[in-house]
């Protein structure tokens, strides 16, 4: 007897490679899967101004990138203490009110330059309520704690969801024409709205996001969302928090997405470039110095045997050995 509802693969094997640039954007979701491609050394950049939950947030990024419009001081709101940007994370806020618009530049920039050489998107949506501000109606991303009575909290329906996603796929597009788009919903559950809300919002989303497959070219929806939820829906597969995925579930949800985009070459070398990218995070527990010392060399001979054979991991794997303190200074 079978007892699990498994999903087959997309068929889009040889979309993604190591030499094609990725972006990704969304909830912290997002992250974790960024997080395990970076471990396989592909080219990533994820989230550059921090998690992003809803379309209408989405598409605030996304357009702001593709027109290039610098920040600016009187952008920021001053609460507790700090300077902070409504379209940014609170690990991009500062006591500094120009060291803030100096790193949203900077992450403005990088995300420009990254998504004209960038082969595919990820997009991961995690919500469809969104927090307006009272004085001007804008849609934030981050409320900074700021106290509730600034804030207006509502649903957006199918329709301006959609809206918002086409406006995030035409912005991308504006940077790099060809660019291919991958849907996501998360699989974290949003319990603080309610489990019925929760659903109500992930509906919304997974609705909107077909709307928008249907009228963009080389868009597609991959279903991280049901993995966890229809395939795996077991509270084993959940962090203590039951609302996250636990790493298992992160990787069984990376290995789907692996069957679906790499070729089997490709998948290869993620397994090889994983295996330095550990050996990068050892540390010596003893006093055998020689002993560390010996796969310290082997480290970066394995490094070295890499690079030769497929130079665009070079960047990836410099970075590696630097941040690990494995070069010679």
């Amino acid at each position: 007897m079978i007892f699990r509802t498994t999903l087959k693969p997309l068929d889009r094997k040889g979309e993604i490679a190591h030499s094609t640039p990725l972006f990704l954007m969304g909830s912290c979701f997002t992250d974790s899967v960024g997080g395990r491609l970076r471990q396989e050394l592909f080219q990533v950049l994820s989230n550059p101004f921090g998690t992003v939950y809803n379309p209408a947030s989405m598409a605030a990024i996304a357009t702001r990138i593709a027109d290039g419009t610098p920040f600016t001081a009187d952008e920021l709101v001053e609460a507790h203490g700090m300077y902070h940007s409504f379209m940014a994370h609170s690990s991009l806020s500062s006591t500094d009110r120009m060291r803030v618009v100096e790193q949203l530049n900077e992450r403005l920039h990088e995300a420009r330059e990254f998504i004209k050489e960038a082969h595919a998107a990820v997009i991961t949506l995690g919500t469809a309520y969104v927090y307006e501000l009272r004085s001007s109606g804008e849609i934030v991303s981050n409320c900074h704690k700021l106290p509730a009575c600034n804030f207006t909290r509502r649903r957006i329906s199918v329709a301006e969801a959609t809206e918002r996603l086409i406006q995030t796929v035409v912005a991308l597009r504006r940077i790099c024409p060809e660019l291919r788009i991958i849907f996501t919903v998360s699989p974290i559950r949003h319990t603080a709205d309610g489990l019925h809300e929760n659903q109500l919002s992930k509906s919304t989303l997974l609705l909107a996001i077909d709307n928008t497959v249907e009228q963009m070219e080389n868009a597609v929806y991959f279903p991280a969302y049901e993995a966890l939820i229809d395939d795996l829906r077991d509270y084993r597969f959940y962090a203590a928090d039951m609302k996250h995925p636990s790493e298992v579930a992160v990787n069984y949800v990376h290995e789907l997405f692996a069957e679906s985009f790499f070729t089997s070459a490709t998948a290869d070398l993620a397994r090889r470039a994983e295996k330095f990218t550990r050996r990068t995070v050892h540390r010596p527990l003893g006093d055998d110095a020689q002993a560390y010392i010996t796969f310290k060399e082997e480290t970066i001979r394995m490094a070295h045997e890499l690079m030769g054979t497929h130079p665009e991991l070079q960047k990836a794997i410099t970075k590696y050995l630097t941040d690990y303190e494995l070069l010679d200074k």
